[in-house]
């Protein structure tokens, strides 16, 4: 019996990217913990902890669209991580998603192919929403344009 593999995804439902990330994690065969970070943001502490373990800043964290980014300023090359967090704190739509993290790293997963390394071999064929091929029927990744 394969051991388990835990995946947890920091998702948000309306977004795409999001669910197709999750689609690629179930076509792995792995039923993720799905954290809908918007109702319930990671703490600050781990938020920390995700972004050291991605190899990620703060700023490459934030997102820009459909956000407050720019009303609060947050472009502003000399804000501190500190100042950046609090902004994420009030405003959890500001972190980038989706988030993932498994047993081979945290990644954050734009493009959603971007899951890949994260995870066990795929089990078959996998179309983004849009329709596009990602995975072939023998679950390889197709070469995407």
């Amino acid at each position: 019996m394969p051991e388990a593999f835990d995946v947890v995804i920091y998702h948000n439902p309306a977004c795409g990217t999001s669910r197709n990330a999750l689609g690629l994690i179930r076509n792995a065969g792995v039923e993720p913990h799905i954290v809908e970070y918007l109702k319930t943001p990671p703490s600050r502490a781990l938020l920390k902890q995700l972004l050291a373990r991605a190899g990620l800043t703060v700023r490459e964290i934030l997102r820009e669209k459909g956000t407050p980014f720019a009303e609060l300023g947050l472009g502003d090359a000399s804000l501190s991580d500190e100042a950046l967090l609090d902004a994420i704190e009030t405003h959890p739509t500001l972190i980038n998603r989706p988030l993932v993290v498994s047993p081979k790293g945290v990644k954050l997963c734009r493009p959603s192919e971007a899951v890949l390394p994260l995870l066990p071999p795929q089990r078959g064929e996998f179309r983004k929403e849009d329709g596009v091929l990602v995975i072939n029927a023998a679950g390889q990744l197709v070469a995407l344009a």
